[in-house]
C-alpha cells in the first residue's frame, strides 16, 4: 500500500489541528488516570505494538508492516487485548494499559486509523463491577461530568424504541424496518442480521444515548460476542457492553470468555467469513489460545478510546481536533 502524498495545499499543513488547549487536556486527562488506577494499585504495563499474529475479526482490519527480512511481515495492533490475556493467564492481577493502536479503513468525524486507547482488566470482577468502575473513571477524567447512570439492555433498547426483536426479527422486517425509517441506502444493502441491527443502532439509536448521562447497553445478542462469555438463562446472551456519552460510543467491554476451545471455533468462523468475502485469511494468535487453555482467571474488561472521551470534554466535533497531526498531517 502506497504512501498518500502529503496535501501541501492545507492551509500551513506543519502546524498542528489541535490547540495547545486541548493538546494540554489531553495531559491532563492522561494523568487523571493514571492517578486513578495508581490508588486502586492497578498495575500500569506495556505490550508489543507489531506483532506477527492479526486480528481475525471481520469487523476490522490490520495494518500490516513489510519488515526486515528478520523479522518477516508483521501487524500492528487493533487493540492490546490478546497479551493482555496473556498476562493475565501467567498471574499479573488487575493491569491497565494506555497505548496507541491501528485499524485500516477507519477515518471519518470520529474515526482515525492510528488512536490512542485505555484497556484495563479486573480478574474477578463482573461486568457489573466494571461498569460501576467505568463510571467511576469517567467522573475522574471529565469535569464536569456526567452525574446520572442509564442501564439499558441491547433487547429493550430495540423493543422500546423501534418495536423490534433483535432475538427473533427476520432479515425481511430488519430490512423492511431500515427502509422505513429511511436510513440512505438500505433498499440497496444486503446484509446479515448483524449487519442490519448494527445499521439500525448507528443510524436510529445512538444519537440519543448518553445524553447528560453515561449511557451502558448490555446484554448483546449472542450472535455479537466477539471475546465474550455467552449467558443462556432466560435465553442466550452476550455478556458484552457498550458505553455511550452524547450520542457517541466510547467503550466496549466483556465478561471474558476463558474457553480456549470455544474460542479457537470462534476465531475459525471469523476466518471463514473472510474467506468468503474474499477478504485476507490472517494468522489467529496461538499465543493467546495458549494462554486461555494453561487458564486464564474469570475476568471482565474493556477498551475506552481517548481520543473520543477528549472530544466530548473539550466540545470536538472532529477527532482531527483533538490530534496534534492526524493522518494527513502525519
Amino acid at each position: 500500500m502506497s504512501t498518500p502524498p502529503i496535501n501541501r495545499h492545507l492551509d500551513q499543513y506543519w502546524r498542528p489541528s489541535a490547540t495547545f488547549e486541548a493538546l494540554a487536556a489531553r495531559a491532563r486527562m492522561l494523568a487523571r488516570i493514571r492517578a486513578f488506577f495508581a490508588e486502586r494499585e492497578v498495575l500500569e504495563v506495556e505490550t508489543p505494538i507489531l506483532s506477527r499474529h492479526a486480528t481475525t475479526d471481520p469487523a476490522l482490519e490490520s495494518l500490516c508492516v513489510d519488515s526486515s527480512p528478520m523479522l518477516g511481515r508483521r501487524w500492528l495492533q487493533t487493540s492490546p487485548e490478546f497479551p493482555m490475556k496473556r498476562l493475565l493467564a501467567a498471574g499479573s492481577g488487575p493491569i491497565y494499559q494506555i497505548c496507541k493502536v491501528f485499524r485500516d479503513q477507519e477515518r471519518g468525524a470520529r474515526h482515525h486509523p492510528e488512536f490512542t486507547l485505555l484497556e484495563w482488566y479486573r480478574p474477578g470482577w463482573t461486568m457489573h463491577q466494571l461498569i460501576a468502575e467505568i463510571a467511576e473513571l469517567v467522573r475522574a477524567v471529565l469535569k464536569p461530568a456526567p452525574i446520572q447512570l442509564e442501564h439499558v439492555r441491547y433487547r429493550d433498547l430495540f423493543l422500546s424504541r423501534l418495536e423490534i426483536d433483535p432475538w427473533s426479527a427476520s432479515l425481511v422486517a430488519l430490512r423492511e424496518a431500515a427502509i422505513r425509517l429511511q436510513i440512505p441506502g438500505a433498499a440497496e444493502l444486503d446484509l446479515d442480521g448483524d449487519g442490519w441491527l448494527d445499521l439500525l443502532l448507528s443510524h436510529c439509536l445512538e444519537a440519543d444515548l448518553g445524553r447528560e448521562c453515561m449511557t451502558f447497553v448490555y446484554d448483546y445478542p449472542p450472535s455479537q460476542a466477539a471475546l465474550a462469555r455467552i449467558r443462556d438463562s432466560p435465553f442466550p446472551v452476550a455478556e458484552r457492553f457498550e458505553l455511550y456519552i452524547e450520542g457517541m460510543e466510547l467503550a466496549n467491554g466483556f465478561q471474558e470468555l476463558t474457553d480456549a476451545v470455544e474460542q479457537r471455533r470462534r476465531f475459525d468462523r471469523e476466518r471463514q467469513t473472510r474467506r468468503r468475502q474474499s477478504r485476507a485469511d490472517l494468522p489467529m494468535d496461538v499465543a493467546f489460545l495458549d494462554a486461555l487453555a494453561a487458564g486464564m482467571p474469570e475476568s471482565a474488561g474493556v477498551a475506552l478510546g481517548l481520543d473520543r472521551l477528549l472530544m466530548i470534554d473539550q466540545g470536538a466535533t472532529h477527532i482531527d481536533q483533538v490530534l496534534a497531526f492526524p493522518t494527513g498531517r502525519a
